[in-house]
Parts: C-alpha cells; structure tokens; sequence
C-alpha cells in the first residue's frame, strides 16, 4: 500500500476522538451528586462507576496514545468497580481532552501499544478507543435522562470494531478473525459488553451499534 492510499500517512483522515469527549464533557454539566447512584444500563455499575470508568479509560488510551506504557495501561477494566474521587469533575474534563489531543497525532496510530493489559497495533487501540468513548457517553446520557447523539463515521467504526465476522462456506469467518467479532488479541477488553441483542434491521444506526454490545437501545433506568 502506497502512501495515498494509507489513510494513517495522511493526518486529516485519521479518525477523531474530540466529538466523542466533548458530548460526554458536555453531559457532565446535568450530573449533580444526587444522580451519583443511579442505574446505568451495565448493570455492576451505578453512576459514579461509569464516570470512574471514563476517567480510568481516558488516561489509559492517553497513555496508549503516547506510548507512556505503565501502569495505567497494565489494569484491565474488570480489576474491580472503579472509584471516583471527589475530584472528578476538573479531572475527568482534563483527561477528556487530553486523550482526544493524543490520538490526533499520526504516531499514535502505528507501531503496537497497550491499553487495559492488552498489547494491540496503535490503530486497533485508536478504534477500541473511540468505541470506548461513544458507547459510554450513550451509557451516561441514557442513565441521566439526557439526549445523545453519535456521527455516521464514529458509529460506522464502532460498527466494524464490533461487528461479528461474516460466516464462510464452512460456517468460520472469511477472515479468520474470533466468531464474536472482537479483535484476536482481546483488545476489546472491556466486561461491560455482553452478547449482541436482536434490534430491526431498519433500526438506526446507533441503536444497532448499541445493540452490537449487549444492550437495549430502548434502556431507561428502572426498566
């Protein structure tokens, strides 16, 4: 593959975490400490978890994105329930927009990295990163009672990551990759994704991204 047809050479097309952190920094503003508590649509987690998950995942991939391989980048997502510190609100901020500015350089995205105690290529890491951001912004505007909303090329990725492989003749993806879709190395990661649920085919496109990993599009808290 030649330069122009690498889209990793070409730094305008590398996909882009900033419209993913800011629609989740956008969202902290309605999430007050009397909402901390709440259900979330996964289900070991109350509210403060899924933040502490957010700020836990932020660094990591920023990290990943860096290259800065320590200890952010060793703990796996199902360690143990994260914990949220009185501080979240400014940190949380900051991370958001640190891991959107590392992923804008073109180097994050090749060579191999680490995220969640997984070794994966940097352009695999950029994409779990990306699903990572979309799907629990929807997890945390869903549990707030608030709006959400995902561009077609973020969900479109999502999609690909999450996606399982089309069956060959003998009933094993063409491809070789895992029946579940996620990548050979484990990089997905991550435990609050289950098994695919049954949506239309006809359903919107983040209702199926969503559906993709193991949640109902139509989840309010209480149901």
């Amino acid at each position: 593959m030649d330069a122009q047809e690498n889209p990793l050479s070409d730094p305008a097309a590398l996909p882009d975490l900033e419209p993913a952190t800011r629609r989740i920094a956008a969202l902290l503003g309605q999430v007050d400490d009397s909402r901390l508590d709440g259900p979330t649509p996964c289900p070991d987690y109350a509210v403060r978890e899924l933040l502490g998950h957010l700020t836990g995942l932020a660094t990591a991939f920023r990290d990943a994105a860096r290259k800065d391989l320590g200890a952010s980048t060793a703990v796996s997502p199902d360690a143990g329930l994260p914990v949220l510190d009185d501080d979240w609100r400014e940190v949380l901020h900051r991370r958001l927009e640190e891991v959107a500015a590392a992923w804008r350089s073109p180097d994050a995205w090749t060579g191999m990295t680490r995220a969640g105690g997984v070794e994966l290529p940097g352009e695999v890491a950029g994409a779990v990163a990306l699903n990572e951001l979309v799907v629990h912004g929807w997890d945390l505007a869903r549990s707030t009672g608030q709006p959400y909303a995902a561009g077609e090329a973020e969900l479109r990725s999502c999609e690909a990551l999450l996606a399982p492989a089309e069956d060959g003749p003998n009933g094993s993806p063409e491809d070789g990759s895992p029946e579940d879709g996620s990548p050979e190395d484990g990089s997905d990661g991550d435990s609050l994704f289950g098994p695919p649920v049954p949506v239309p085919g006809d359903a919107p496109l983040l209702d199926r991204v969503i559906a993709l990993t193991g949640r109902r599009p139509d989840w309010q808290p209480g149901s």
